[in-house]
Order: structure tokens, then sequence, then C-alpha cells
């Protein structure tokens, strides 16, 4: 039995690759359309690119909150954006890949979801919870880039 949840899927957004690189890129914004994650803090100087590592807090359904860490590994803007996240239960690496397309940019996810301890048991029940989670978001952050739009940050 593996112990690694595969989480994939695409969604379509109707903005150019470069602005959703970059909104997506830069993890203080999740918070605006992902309602699960409470908080996210920039803990590197410099411009987001490879290196960057971000301070996050997550809401569980419980209602706990997790803290985690998040390293963008990898910054080919505006194609690709890989990153690695720890939790203390758990280890997620993943790669975003921005297409343009016709009607906007087509972005694809693919994450390596490793939990640890007595948490690797409940794998399958962690591959299904993500999918439709993965699925929520990213369609949150559609709704809200077609919707709004990124708002500029003045702090940058």
């Amino acid at each position: 039995m593996t112990h690694t949840a595969q989480l994939a899927g695409e969604i379509i957004i109707q903005r150019p690759a470069a602005e959703v690189f970059d909104f997506v890129a830069d993890e203080r914004n999740e918070p605006s359309y992902n309602p699960q994650l409470v908080a996210a803090e920039k803990i590197t100087s410099g411009p987001v690119g490879a290196g960057t590592r971000y301070r996050a807090e997550t809401r569980t359904r419980g209602g706990r909150t997790v803290l985690m860490t998040i390293e963008i590994t990898g910054y080919d803007r505006p194609r690709r954006l890989d990153s690695s996240t720890t939790l203390a239960m758990m280890d997620i690496q993943g790669t975003l890949i921005f297409e343009p397309v016709a009607r906007g940019t087509r972005m694809r996810w693919s994450w390596q979801v490793r939990p640890r301890g007595l948490l690797r048991l409940a794998t399958p029940a962690i591959a299904w919870q993500g999918r439709r989670q993965e699925q929520a978001i990213w369609a949150s952050l559609k709704r809200y880039l077609e919707g709004h739009g990124p708002r500029p940050d003045p702090y940058q």
C-alpha cells in the first residue's frame, strides 16, 4: 500500500497567464480566495521567486488551526511554479502549470501528499478529500480573478 496521495486537476481561468501566475505565486493572496487559509505571511526578504518561504495557518474541518511552512522550490514565470509545504502531520510537493489558451489560462495542478505517522493509514481518505478540496479552492480562485481581478499589493 502506498502512503502518498496523488492529487491532480485543471481549470480554465479567463485571465492572462502572467496575471494568474503572479497572483498565485504570492501565497499572501491565498486567504482572499481560500477560506480555509486564515493567514499567510512571507518570511523571506526580496521578490517572490525560488526560495521564497511563507508561514501560513489553515483551519481544519474541526475548526482547529494548523501551522505550515510553504517554500517555492521552482519558479519559471509565467509557466511553472513548484512548491514544498510542511505541516506537522504531512509533507506536500506540488507543481502548478500555467498555459495560455484562447479563453485565458489553463492552470494544472499536481500534488504528492505524504502523511506521517498514523495519518499514513488514512491516505485513501486524504486523497479523496484532497481532490475535492483542491477543486473547490481553484474554483474559488477562478471566481475571484474573473470577478474582481487581483488587487495590486501597495507594499511590494
